[in-house]
């Protein structure tokens, strides 16, 4: 008998994409007092934890790192950002 060859291993899979079905709002106000990503239009990161926000999108942010190409530059005890220059939002850790 003719050996057949094996299908070759698959790489595993990444996990599907959780879908939120809340609003922004919600989200905001469920990433309040956790760590978060905030991109800038310049495509500088902040990281850190999300003390507060208004509505024009301005950011008070604690234990704060700025990243330049993913690479600290700069690290603040307390960071204000003018909602002007976020491009969004992200969680740092799952919500």
């Amino acid at each position: 008998m003719a050996d057949s060859p094996s299908p070759a291993p698959q790489p595993p899979q990444p996990p599907a994409p959780t879908t939120h079905t809340g609003s922004p709002t919600d989200f905001l106000k469920g990433v309040v007092g956790k760590r978060v990503v905030v991109r800038l239009l310049s495509g500088v990161d902040y990281r850190g934890i999300l003390s507060c926000l208004d509505g024009y999108m301005n950011i008070a942010m604690e234990q704060t790192e700025e990243s330049v190409n993913g690479k600290v530059v700069n690290r603040y005890g307390d960071a204000f950002i003018r909602g002007n220059n976020v491009l969004y939002i992200s969680a740092d850790e799952p919500i």
